[in-house]
């Protein structure tokens, strides 16, 4: 298991993020890593990407790979600006295209995060690496392993939970306290219980967006998907050639700007 993020299993009521009575296999929080890695590989929080150095030393010339991504992204204790009190990010995706509207005053901290990750276009080519029908759907691993490794620890302090996690809300995975970083989960249907963990939305789908969102694919399932560790540090490739058919985000863009 790597340390991208296992969600809780939830003491009293029998919830574990692996299942949860008859529904999928991951209904509960969504974990940033469902499964354990095997017994030869890292704990899951100590993860191999590659490169394994700091975001301000990964933005040398060498760490870039020839494949092109906005070199800041490499330097994430940088990407700081505030975002604007709402905003809208259009994605391209292959299945279709949808947009989401931000609220800052929903989940500030989370909020400017994810307006500097679609800024830097940290979500482009990235996959849907976990569909799971009727609860969510999850993705923000960079398709770039130099850029998963500059973000591996750029972590989080929580935000209130002001909104509940409705159907098409967006929010940010988590770990436990102050643990997000870029993985976010879409709700697809209304996951109120989510609220009480700490789980801050900071979005929405707009108008008939879900359809989209609704049609991405499903089929692998939450046991047979791929590991997240490897997709840090091998990227897109690991998913292309394991997983072909998960859809991913051709581009996440700001609404207004290229």
């Amino acid at each position: 298991m790597n340390r991208a993020k296992w969600f809780l299993v939830v003491a009293g009521i029998g919830l574990a993020f692996s299942g949860c009575k008859k529904e999928p296999a991951a209904e509960a929080p969504p974990p940033e890593q469902p499964k354990a890695e095997a017994p030869a590989q890292p704990k899951a929080e100590t993860p191999a990407p590659a490169p394994a150095q700091p975001a301000e030393t990964a933005s040398s010339p060498a760490a870039a790979p020839k494949v092109g991504f906005d070199r800041a992204l490499l330097r994430a204790a940088l990407l700081k600006d505030t975002a604007p009190d709402t905003f809208q990010v259009k994605f391209t995706t292959t299945r279709g295209d949808f947009t989401v509207t931000v609220h800052r005053a929903w989940a500030p901290i989370g909020a400017d995060r994810f307006y500097n990750l679609v800024k830097h276009h940290f979500y482009d080519n990235a996959s849907f690496f976990r569909v799971v029908p009727g609860f969510v759907v999850q993705f923000g691993l960079s398709a770039y392993p130099p850029v998963n490794a500059a973000w591996k620890k750029a972590d989080l302090q929580d935000d209130p939970v002001t909104q509940s996690n409705k159907k098409g809300y967006l929010t940010f995975a988590t770990a436990g306290p102050n643990t997000r970083t870029t993985q976010v989960f879409i709700s697809l249907k209304d996951n109120a219980r989510l609220d009480g963990m700490g789980f801050a939305p900071f979005g929405v789908i707009d108008g008939k967006g879900m359809n989209v969102v609704e049609m991405l694919y499903d089929q692998y399932g939450d046991d047979a998907g791929p590991d997240q560790g490897q997709i840090e540090a091998q990227g897109k490739p690991y998913l292309d050639k394991g997983w072909p058919k998960l859809d991913s985000i051709k581009t996440a863009t700001l609404v207004g700007t290229p």
